[in-house]
């Protein structure tokens, strides 16, 4: 198990590097330095607190999504729905949010609830339909993907949810906000206290919310389920074999069930948490907004581990937001920071290329000190 770590950990390390290069390779095609172009990145996520914490919001929702694609990937099942999970979650948590008036304690939770509820249908009607009909997930996530972007735009079609002339729906109501502080950064108390500590302000400007403490939680919760629960171990056994599974008496049907509902609550939660603690509201969609599809990046460069999700999530958000200082600073196009996210998945979804390598290596280094042995005698 150990050896399997680190040669997760040697290709996800070698992905990013070969990522970083070949990203570097078409910056030079570009006459754009490729060490100036990483400088701005890196700078670009950390050099600031405002910074640090600006990546830390945009990395919670991918962490949620990654956990959401990993923990079905660790139960043989791929949850490429995890972006109408996030919609119908983000829808749930702003009705709830902006239309039901609860205690601010209370408040927040339930529309928590509500996002992770809409998650575990829209994941569990997946379930649903291949435990019943055979039908493959990724067919019918895909197409729950559309169904939600559509539903989400219905109901912004009526007045009950969306704000006279304007595309978006009512602000959530203060008391189900999750931002850090909340109302008192912007209470008298609250401004003299941030004014005295600069470092502090700049870190909490940003709309810091307790999501990122949810999507920890729900990693360490997800890894905790599949390493050390009886439920875990029955959710993988169905991925690894199910008829070995079926035949040690696991409810196979019931567990892809239960499985992509778990995946869906976790999706859901981040819409919910984009709503309650960054946007405050919802808008009519163009189009899918990719925090799902994102997530199988992040899953994948965590090697779909749960709480690998935590540091792939944050390396995401790191790039794509420190990369999107290129075009101003640099005059380049930020979109070479998705072509870097590309490349690194391209050769985390190959290991088989770098144990090749690996073996190749070895043997010319073993034929290497063969001939040697046979120049000396």
């Amino acid at each position: 198990m150990k050896l399997n770590r680190r040669s997760h950990l040697f290709n996800t390390v070698l992905s990013i590097l070969m990522g970083l290069l070949v990203g570097g390779i078409l910056l030079l095609a570009i006459g754009v330095n490729p060490l100036a172009a990483l400088k701005v990145i890196i700078l670009g996520a950390v050099e600031k607190p405002k910074y640090i914490s600006w990546t830390l919001v945009q990395a919670t929702p991918l962490i949620l999504t990654g956990l959401s694609v990993a923990f079905a990937f660790n139960t043989g099942l791929f949850n490429i729905g995890g972006e109408g999970q996030f919609v119908v979650g983000s829808l749930a948590a702003v009705i709830v949010g902006a239309l039901v008036p609860l205690p601010p304690v209370i408040h927040p939770i339930v529309a928590i609830l509500a996002g992770m509820l809409a998650g575990i249908i829209w994941g569990g009607l997946v379930g649903l339909f291949k435990a019943k009909f055979g039908i493959n997930e990724v067919v019918s996530s895909i197409m729950l993907n559309w169904v939600a972007l559509y539903l989400s735009n219905l109901c912004m079609a009526y007045p009950f949810i969306r704000k006279p002339e304007s595309d978006n729906s009512y602000d959530i109501l203060e008391s189900a906000s999750i931002k850090f502080l909340g109302q008192w950064k912007i209470s008298e108390a609250g401004r003299s206290f941030l004014r005295a500590h600069k470092i502090l302000k700049d870190f909490m400007t940003p709309p810091l919310n307790w999501g990122l403490v949810l999507a920890i939680v729900c990693a360490i919760a997800a890894w905790y389920i599949l390493k050390r629960t009886s439920l875990g171990y029955e959710l993988k056994a169905v991925g690894f074999n199910k008829d070995a599974a079926e035949y040690g008496g696991i409810n196979i049907k019931k567990s892809i069930i239960v499985s992509m509902a778990i995946a869906g609550a976790l999706s859901g939660l981040a819409g919910a948490v984009m709503v309650l603690g960054v946007n405050e509201n919802i808008a009519m969609l163009s189009g899918q907004q990719n925090y799902g599809f994102n997530g199988i990046a992040v899953s994948l460069i965590g090697a779909n581990a749960p709480l690998a999700c935590i540091p792939a999530g944050i390396l995401f958000a790191a790039l794509t937001y420190g990369g999107g200082k290129l075009n101003s600073q640099l005059n380049t196009p930020s979109e070479i920071v998705n072509i870097i996210i590309g490349i690194i998945v391209f050769f985390i979804a190959m290991p088989k290329l770098f144990q090749l390598i690996k073996n190749y290596l070895n043997k010319s280094k073993g034929m290497k000190k063969t001939g040697e042995v046979k120049v000396n005698e």
